[in-house]
């Protein structure tokens, strides 16, 4: 019923909680937990029969609604009560760990349910729940299907879910390692917990480890940030002084890219890591195959002698394309986005994820190369351009743009 974490493997536990398992085996600092295994989600769907679905034209969503509307099974939440006793009943994350997740092939960054600051057995069962149900969200839906599995059927759909003590992070953030032992680690990072950054809901200091253990480092102006209060996430402003600050020196950037590269030696190829410090100790929340590397950086110089109508940004994923720009700043614009158009938005999260099976392109005000919407661009070749403040009214919906995502810049063809 509960599996330590330390005794995780992917066959029964996703590929999530799989890492994470090797992680601790071989002695790397990740938060002590367990993992609620994929035959526990068996147990509780096996008499809902999520076959029928198949043939109700919202099947997804009416089964992550039948999923999420019965009780989790007693036997289930005895066990969760017991094994959090055991940890000592911390307030502890509840992150989703399903069937195909974090392989080479797809990520899924961010397409399931997670959640922080979580107490008690009650809670975490609900949570455990949602994690369940999500594997049939719209977002995760969409995900499938642009990754080549609309078809799969229920009986290979199977989530397991991590509990782990929840870490109040000074900083977090996430670590791209190098694909050759000459290239450079890639690291953001922000004030506070690590969904920010992964979220893309702040533009995060950008660290380049080399080889030679030499860094260079683009401080970002860090405006919010999120931790705990209790049970419950707060955001809260980052005090003047401390917004252009690093948010790790680079000491502790060069340690980083060494756990980093003791990870991807454990793993066995090029990592996608989140990671938090707490109390002064680095600790690994993720690691995940890398499997769309994000554009090289562009100098300044890279990108001069451009048109007075072009904006420049962070390249966040590789390719050139023209379209009309459709402003989104919230789900109720959803509906306005057509094949080919290309999102011009605040921020994007993985909620949007549908959005990206029909635009032609991303653009955003905020958020980093290594978030999970930037990752699910290059996973679906889509160009990107990040970080270009005040991109929703600066650019005009309805007019033609064309995006670089390799060099970085957007530029307003018929301005």
């Amino acid at each position: 019923m509960i599996v330590p974490l330390m005794e995780a493997a992917a066959g029964t536990c996703g590929g999530k909680a799989g890492a994470l398992g090797a992680l601790l085996r071989a002695g790397l600092p990740v938060p002590e937990g367990f993992v609620v295994p994929f035959a526990a989600y068996r147990d509780a769907t096996r008499d809902l029969d999520l076959g029928r679905f198949l043939d109700v034209p919202d099947d997804a969503d009416a089964a992550r609604r039948t999923i999420g509307s019965r009780p989790v099974p007693e036997a289930v939440v005895d066990a969760l009560g017991r094994a959090l006793g055991e940890i000592g009943d911390p307030p502890v994350a509840v992150r989703s760990s399903a069937a195909g997740e974090d392989t080479g092939r797809a990520s899924a960054a961010g397409q399931h349910e997670s959640f922080l600051a979580v107490q008690g057995a009650g809670e975490v069962a609900t949570a455990v729940r949602a994690c369940w149900a999500s594997l049939f969200s719209a977002c995760a839906v969409a995900y499938r299907a642009a990754s080549g599995r609309a078809g799969d059927p229920p009986d290979d759909l199977l989530m397991a879910v991590i509990v782990q003590r929840h870490l109040d992070a000074e900083v977090s953030g996430v670590m791209f390692t190098p694909a050759d032992p000459g290239d450079v680690t890639r690291i953001e990072a922000s004030w506070g917990l690590g969904p920010s950054v992964v979220e893309g809901r702040v533009t995060p200091d950008a660290y380049r480890v080399a080889a030679d253990g030499s860094v260079t480092r683009a401080v970002a102006d860090k405006r919010r940030r999120l931790d705990r209060r209790g049970t419950r996430l707060v955001v809260d402003d980052v005090p003047a002084a401390a917004r252009n600050q690093p948010a790790v020196d680079d000491a502790t950037a060069t340690r980083l890219a060494a756990l980093g590269r003791r990870i991807a030696a454990v793993l066995g190829g090029p990592q996608d890591i989140e990671w938090a410090i707490a109390d002064g100790r680095a600790w690994v929340l993720q690691a995940r195959p890398v499997t769309a590397a994000p554009p090289p950086l562009v100098s300044p110089s890279g990108v001069s002698g451009l048109p007075s109508a072009t904006l420049t940004g962070t390249p966040g994923s590789r390719g050139t394309v023209t379209g009309t720009a459709r402003i989104v700043r919230g789900r109720g614009d959803f509906a306005r986005v057509r094949p080919g158009d290309i999102l011009v938005c605040p921020f994007t999260d993985p909620a949007w994820t549908p959005l990206l099976r029909v635009a032609a392109g991303v653009v955003t005000e905020i958020g980093g190369v290594l978030s999970h919407a930037a990752i699910v661009a290059r996973e679906h070749a889509i160009p990107a351009v990040l970080g270009i403040p005040d991109a929703t009214s600066r650019l005009r919906d309805d007019t033609v743009i064309t995006v670089d995502g390799t060099a970085g810049t957007v530029t307003a063809t018929d301005a």
